[in-house]
């Protein structure tokens, strides 16, 4: 608001600052906090994140269905997830530009009480990004709406005729561009016609404009469905209901679309019922009067506007706290982590997720290749399922282990995975690059090429598609590149066999494996981890000799641990000439003293001090087993 001198007043100084504050702490949270390339990656929880590819023929089929503009667009933005300050740029710009909407249509409406609730996205933002939920094709939509509405309510003719026409006007290029969130655009114009400037007729006019245009438009013209000519992209659709969303999650989009019109509603109905007495004045105060009733007004707004401050920080501050702890941050992080090859932060991730299967089967990957599975397996709860997640309770968990099946060799096994993960989240980069590379294992060169062929036309990956299809043409045998040639001599002849029962997996296809090549490493020590986890001291203790096979300098700590146990019972390990290090010797005997001589095998007594100085080792998985690494 402008004084008498053209300056701003102070209270809007003070709103200014306040809008920058939040939004540039909302901005940061969801870089630094949540951080959006999480989202990108898609942890094998969100199956709604939009396709994107470069071209005309991605983008004609959006140029002929309802909505399709603002979903071609959301999808390209949605790509820039990949890059963690430029996701939330996009997502901070959206939530401000939908704040600035909402306060204009609450000042059109002469609300000004009702102001702060122009913050209500952001902090519904907030809740939805905290809890990993992709939703910007939806809201892109909502924000058009919004956007059209202020056009009209900024430029609307004075004549019912003029207005009618400038409606209609806008609703066709509306629907075309944001398909069904056209009905809230045309329900708020419709509310404000109604109760703020009495023009009934138009109002009731412009609720049926809510049925016809979507239809006229969208069935008879576009040529739509009736579901995707009233409901794309909005929350109400079947798509949403069924797919992509968390139940729990669709009440707060709800809320998102809803607070608008409800707000505008409440605030109509309060004028005509509870405001009927206000009139204006007879009688004219005089200037000196007049002029400290505005000095008066000016204080309390000043004062108000900090109030309203203070509760806007304190709820935002409380919603960023409660959403902040969530469970499945450390399931999206190990996943992201682990398809760029992170492993440091894999392993920093998992520690941030006890008793979750899915970190633990992420960790034991960054621990091989950080050369430390044979030690530090149990700094992570364990149970056999970890290594592979191929049981029955993981029989929809393709995306969490198709790198780990193709590492290991079973390209096979690993392109089914594949496939179904496509069917379920779509064409993703990741996905794509997956099938192309087991198609390029395997020597399929034809399929490969149509895999590369799509991801070329991506926004990140087309590089090392195109390097690969120039690679293909001058050498289709892809001799000269090592890593192909070595996952090749490492792939399993028939992984088909994994799908047997987990009891039989590792002496028929891992050993199998380690047969055909006798230095995969990788294959040799998840065996070893397999039959640790299963307590097969026997079967453990007769692959020991592989240790020949590779550089290793030492015996790792878990194996000797399991060789100290082993000979325990009576029986005697062949280690081909090297000895078990004077600390583990020494640890087991601090163990067998404190396990038997203090507690006298005595478990639940036990497992409070074992859990705090032997939890990480054999010893203790030995005696308690799976439960015990939740303790």
């Amino acid at each position: 608001m402008l004084n008498p001198s053209g300056k701003l007043s102070n209270q809007d100084i003070i709103e200014q600052i306040r809008d920058f504050v939040v939004f540039a702490l909302f901005y940061l949270y969801l870089w630094l906090g949540v951080d959006l390339r999480f989202i990108y990656s898609g942890g094998g929880e969100i199956s709604n994140f939009p396709v994107f590819y470069r071209g005309w023929p991605f983008l004609e089929k959006f140029l002929s269905q309802p909505g399709g503009p603002v979903e071609y667009a959301a999808s390209f933005l949605s790509q820039l997830f990949c890059i963690g300050w430029a996701g939330a740029l996009v997502v901070t710009v959206l939530a401000w530009l939908i704040c600035v909407c909402t306060d204009s249509i609450i000042k059109t409406i002469k609300a000004p009480r009702l102001r702060l609730v122009r913050f209500i996205p952001t902090i519904i933002f907030l809740a939805l990004y905290s809890s990993y939920i992709h939703h910007l094709v939806i809201t892109s939509a909502l924000l058009t709406a919004m956007l059209f509405v202020c056009l009209y309510l900024k430029t609307n003719p004075k004549s019912v005729l003029h207005s009618l026409i400038y409606f209609i006007v806008l609703s066709v290029i509306l629907y075309y561009i944001a398909g069904g969130a056209y009905l809230l655009f045309a329900a708020l114009c419709a509310i404000y016609e109604l109760f703020f400037t009495r023009r009934r007729q138009l109002g009731l006019l412009y609720l049926l404009s809510a049925a016809a245009i979507p239809y006229v438009e969208g069935v008879l013209v576009l040529g739509a469905s009736v579901n995707d000519a009233f409901g794309n992209l909005l929350p109400f659709s079947w798509k949403t209901l069924f797919f992509g969303f968390p139940r729990k999650m669709l009440i707060t989009l709800y809320i998102l679309y809803l607070f608008l019109p409800v707000t505008m509603l409440g605030w109509g109905l309060w004028k005509i019922f509870v405001r009927q007495s206000d009139q204006p004045g007879t009688s004219e105060a005089n200037s000196g009067e007049a002029k400290k009733t505005t000095e008066e007004e000016s204080n309390k707004g000043i004062l108000s506007t900090i109030i309203e401050s203070r509760v806007l920080f304190v709820v935002v501050l409380f919603a960023a706290l409660f959403t902040y702890k969530n469970p499945l941050k450390a399931v999206f992080a190990v996943d992201h982590y682990s398809y760029e090859g992170n492993w440091p932060k894999v392993l920093s991730a998992a520690l941030h997720h006890p008793g979750g299967n899915v970190a633990a089967h992420a960790a034991n990957r960054a621990l091989y290749h950080t050369n430390r599975l044979g030690d530090d397996m149990f700094r992570y709860s364990h149970n056999p399922d970890v290594l592979f997640m191929n049981t029955k309770r993981y029989n929809y968990a393709y995306w969490l282990r198709f790198d780990t099946y193709i590492e290991l060799g079973f390209t096979g096994l690993a392109e089914l995975d594949l496939i179904e993960a496509m069917g379920t989240y779509g064409e993703r980069p990741m996905v794509l690059k997956r099938l192309a590379l087991v198609n390029m294992i395997k020597n399929s060169t034809g399929a490969a090429r149509t895999y590369l062929g799509a991801l070329s036309k991506t926004l990140f990956d087309s590089d090392w598609a195109n390097d690969y299809l120039a690679r293909l043409e001058s050498d289709p045998n892809l001799s000269a590149d090592k890593e192909i040639q070595r996952l090749r001599s490492e792939m399993a002849k028939d992984d088909h066999a994994f799908a047997v029962p987990i009891s039989m997996l590792s002496t028929k296809v891992l050993v199998e494996s380690l047969e055909k090549n006798k230095h995969n490493r990788m294959a040799f020590e998840y065996l070893m981890a397999y039959y640790l986890l299963t307590i097969q001291l026997d079967k453990f203790a007769e692959n020991l000799g592989r240790l020949d096979d590779f550089d290793y300098d030492r015996i790792p700590r878990l194996y000797e641990e399991a060789v100290l146990l082993y000979n325990s019972t009576g029986k005697k390990a062949e280690l081909h000439g090297r000895k078990i290090s004077r600390e583990s010797q020494e640890r087991f005997k601090n163990f067998s003293n404190t396990y038997l001589g203090r507690y006298g095998k005595n478990k639940e007594m036990a497992i409070g001090e074992l859990t705090k100085n032997y939890g990480d080792s054999y010893f203790f998985y030995y005696v308690y087993g799976p439960s015990g690494m939740d303790k």
